[in-house]
């Protein structure tokens, strides 16, 4: 070991020792609740680190409830949040750790979804130099100075907490950095113009935090300060300007200055012709006062290489960041000489202790690998697609291995702007990652990503071939257990299931894309008596479940469906837990007497955080999905499956081989003239369906005499907007949202079953009402960031306002909301008789609107199914071999489906056939 000097103490110069010179850097965890309070995870996360290294920098915490720049950040903005924060300080350093936690705002930085759809503040109203950002309402003198009260008491709760320090984060663009910068700060006041006057705040920031130590801590209290040593904008930051204000930092006092960037050995990133390393200017420019000053470098450091490069020149301490993600006891690994590869296993996140959030974050999941993956075969090369979507042509170059992703380039990135190329990176690195296309989209350019997912496909397919043929084989010769017809939830759970007990499985999709109409799912998923239920005292029983499942169904369900379905749900969810997508979240939906709808505890609409959850089960098992091809007949001779038929996207045409198919295609909302023949008077409804949901797998078995049941029974949603067709999901009523007319008064019992609030909403004059919530309803349903980043929403800080903007008299609205909140009060509806969903009183602003009206949603009607999932012919007789669940299946849900009974639906069904077709198969 070189520099063993690393691992041997440093003497601050407040006089506290730090047992060796490795800190863990600050990283973005996106772990806390939605208010900025510590979870126990996070508690977890921070406990597992401690030991032996020296210092924990605890990711920054904002010191103001707008100024959060990500998801998930954790606050220091009020007093609450100290019992939560001293548990993290307590476990650090209960293990002999070091506990430092950064405060920081995100000023322009931060995202109006982030904070209400309030704007964010900076020192200037000018936007930040990227794409769609917003601009920052200016502080006012007296907003500044209340700013840096902020960032003191901040530092007095970091220290109440238990804290052994803070570190002042001036790095990242955020607030303290947009003051110094003379991009983001054109003030005139004695805030900005001068470089003094720019360095004035950061100064502050300082000041204010030795006021807080003389007065709660002592002088064992830590401060640090991170810095951009640079900006690329023009004006803005240069090192000489950085090493000024540090010199002034030095002269009021700190304990270290910690560089923030990506390589510890990083050069000038404005002077590009110039490759010294900024660490070897910084020791040639400072002054005997600074360099009393321990500096931190940062940035990739994984090996003892790289701490020997770091103390080499010139670092006196040394900041590890995803190295003590991937590896807990790095310290350990590292001292015994161990050469580590920054790479995670994907079955280790719980071993590991990484918080949900943080294994989905990009920080993390780019180092996940795959290790139960059964990839194809390639013969290696480079393979150049041509995909599009619905605005640009790209040319993209592909390039295999023998069994793997080696690189994507984009051909054509010049006629691109910095957005379309940040997204392409993006879905490079998840695919090269975890080896597979099927990974998640980059939210909001999901039909940009799934075309460069697509040219991965196409490649991989081509590949395949090509390694087939080299080898002698003929590549059309394709056998499996089981053929699995659609990719949404059913046909995923059923593929993972038979997978588990040992099936070999190929799942085959008509679309571009994984997911179904799954990935359009919202509310949640109905189950009664489950364990999430226990642990919040919720009191339920599957008996209750089923009697209104059945009266919401009009008493048309099949009754032993149906309690195939209810006893189920609770195993449904223990499995879902058990493959990593935990449902602890509970809401009600229109028809449920109790909250039972399980959805992700963060809020999300269900659909998505499902389907990612799935695809990550499929590619870890190595579950081959064909996308773009079409089944076209269910082959069988002597009355038994052989296979099925299949046309891909050039028009090919194959057999593939199979002693069983399950058929988990959907409903068919989406197909026009098959809405119109059995419910004439739904022609020109929309449909919030996909655009696949057409009916395909209803025909093929009807090809081979299966029965149909409720083909009828079409449901219509009654909150749908209708310029986007985008469903406005029930949990959003059941969250405590009402319904409007446009007279401003209520209607309906928002939480009665979908068809009699659509049929209410039709009656209406105007056949059109506004579903009217306020910020605690959006604050716990996540799905209110997707309606608002698609312009779906009005809002405004005052029911007046709102009003206003929604052409109602005012008056009228106000008088029916603060009729509804005195209902709310005492729990009982004099009006429409509504029971559930009333929260809390819509009075906390801002105050939002979405105009809605009914359309096309599911069909109930389908295949006849017994609960073995397997298929009956028109005389009620089993077609052997053949099973189906979803959608494409009626008889579950009667005369109408209750929110929340879909993902429950394609998820039990599922489940049983993956099981019964296994079961088949093996005799």
């Amino acid at each position: 070991m070189k520099n063993n000097i690393a691992f041997k103490p440093l003497t601050l110069p407040n006089g506290v020792e730090l047992k060796n010179r490795i800190m863990m850097a600050p990283m973005t965890t996106c772990s806390g609740f939605y208010e900025g309070s510590v979870t126990h995870d996070l508690i977890e996360y921070y406990q597992a680190r401690a030991g032996e290294i020296g210092t924990i920098i605890v990711e920054c915490g904002f010191v103001d409830n707008k100024g959060l720049a990500f998801p998930g950040a954790i606050g220091l903005d009020n007093d609450e949040k100290i019992e939560g924060l001293a548990k993290i300080a307590q476990v650090i350093k209960e293990k002999g750790s070091k506990a430092v936690i950064q405060v920081y705002h995100g000023g322009r930085m931060v995202e109006p979804k982030l904070i209400g759809g309030q704007s964010p503040v900076g020192p200037s109203a000018i936007a930040a130099p990227r794409p769609n950002a917003p601009t920052p309402i200016e502080l006012t003198p007296e907003e500044v100075d209340a700013m840096l009260d902020k960032f003191g008491q901040a530092v007095r709760r970091a220290i109440q907490a238990g804290f052994d320090g803070v570190e002042i984060h001036g790095a990242n663009t955020y607030l303290i950095q947009q003051f110094y910068s003379p991009n983001s700060n054109q003030r005139t006041d004695k805030w900005g113009g001068s470089r003094d006057n720019r360095a004035r705040f950061p100064l502050a920031v300082l000041d204010i935090t030795h006021d807080m130590v003389k007065k709660y801590a002592n002088q064992d209290f830590i401060v640090g300060y991170r810095f951009s040593p640079e900006e690329l904008e023009v004006p803005g930051i240069r090192f000489d300007d950085s090493m000024y204000l540090l010199e002034k930092l030095a002269e009021k006092g700190i304990d270290y200055v910690h560089f923030s960037m990506g390589a510890i050995l990083r050069p000038s990133i404005v002077d590009t012709q110039d490759p010294t390393p900024l660490i070897n200017k910084y020791v040639a420019m400072r002054s005997d006062k600074l360099a009393k000053i321990p500096v931190v470098g940062v940035g990739n450091v994984i090996n003892q290489s790289d701490i020997d490069a770091a103390i080499d020149n010139g670092y006196d301490l040394v900041a590890v960041g995803r190295a003590c993600i991937a590896y807990p006891d790095w310290i350990n690994r590292i001292e015994k000489g161990e050469k580590l590869e920054l790479v995670i296993n994907s079955d280790q996140r719980e071993a590991l202790k990484i918080p949900e959030p943080l294994w989905h974050f990009s920080l993390v999941e780019s180092l996940i690998r795959d290790v139960n993956l059964n990839v194809k075969k390639f013969k290696p090369g480079s393979y150049q697609e041509k995909v599009n979507d619905e605005s640009y042509e790209f040319l993209i170059n592909v390039e295999l291995g023998k069994d793997f992703i080696k690189d994507m380039q984009l051909v054509n990135a010049k006629e691109f702007d910095h957005e379309v190329l940040d997204n392409f990176s993006v879905i490079k690195n998840r695919i090269i990652d975890s080896n597979s296309p099927h990974v998640d989209a980059v939210s909001g350019a999901t039909t940009q990503c799934e075309a460069f997912k697509k040219a991965v496909t196409k490649a991989m397919a081509k590949s395949n071939k090509e390694a087939i043929l080299a080898e002698g084989g003929d590549p059309n010769d394709k056998s499996y257990d089981i053929v699995v017809v659609g990719s949404g939830g059913a046909g995923l759970a059923a593929a993972i299931k038979a997978h588990d007990l040992g099936a070999n499985v190929i799942i085959v999709e008509k679309m571009s894309v994984i997911g179904g109409n799954t990935n359009k799912a919202s509310a949640g998923m109905n189950a009664a008596e489950t364990k999430f239920q226990k642990l919040k005292g919720i009191v339920d029983s599957k008996a209750l479940f089923y009697k209104e499942t059945m009266t919401g169904g009009k008493n048309k369900n099949n009754p032993e469906l149906l309690h195939y379905f209810v006893e189920n749900a609770p195993d449904a969810i223990n499995w879902l837990d058990d493959n990593g997508i935990e449902l602890s979240g509970l809401t009600t939906t229109g028809g449920m007497s109790v909250d039972r709808t399980h959805r992700p505890a963060s809020g999300a609409a269900v659909g998505g955080f499902l389907i990612s959850g799935l695809v990550k089960n499929i590619n870890k098992r190595g579950i081959e999905v064909m996308l773009d091809t079409s089944v076209t007949e269910i082959v069988t001779e002597n009355n038994k499956v052989v296979g099925v038929k299949v046309s891909d996207e050039d028009g090919s045409v194959q057999i593939i081989k199979a002693k069983a198919v399950i058929i988990a295609t959907g409903g068919f909302s989406a197909n026009k003239e098959m809405v119109e023949k059995y419910r004439p008077d739904l022609k020109g409804f929309v449909t919030t369906n996909h655009k696949g949901a057409t009916g395909s797998g209803i025909l093929i078995l009807e090809k081979l005499g299966a029965g149909t049941v409720d083909m009828s029974e079409i449901q219509i949603h009654p909150t749908v907007e209708q310029t986007t067709s985008y469903l406005i999901s029930e949990s959003i009523r059941g969250g405590g949202a009402i319904l409007i007319t446009q007279n401003g008064k209520r209607f309906v019992n928002e939480l009665d079953t979908r068809d009699k609030v659509s049929a209410d909403i039709i009656k209406l004059p105007e056949h059109y009402a506004y579903i009217l919530f306020d910020q605690q309803v959006r604050d716990e349903n996540k799905a209110v960031e997707e309606y608002l980043s698609h312009d779906l929403v009005i809002q405004a800080n005052t029911i007046n306002e709102l009003a206003q903007k929604l052409a109602i008299n005012s008056a009228e609205l106000i008088k029916t909301i603060e009729r509804y909140n005195q209902f709310v009060i005492k729990k009982q509806d004099d009006d429409f008789g509504r029971t559930t969903g009333m929260r809390h009183p819509i009075n906390k602003g801002p105050f939002y609107a979405i105009k809605i009206a009914p359309g096309v949603h599911h069909t109930m009607g389908g295949i006849t199914i017994n609960t073995q999932t397997q298929v009956l012919d028109t005389h009620k007789n089993i077609i052997q071999g053949v099973f189906a669940a979803g959608e494409v299946v009626g008889g579950v849900h009667g005369a109408n489906r209750i929110g929340g009974n879909a993902v429950a639906d394609i998820i039990i069904f599922g489940i049983q056939a993956g099981k019964q077709a296994t079961d088949y198969i093996n005799g």
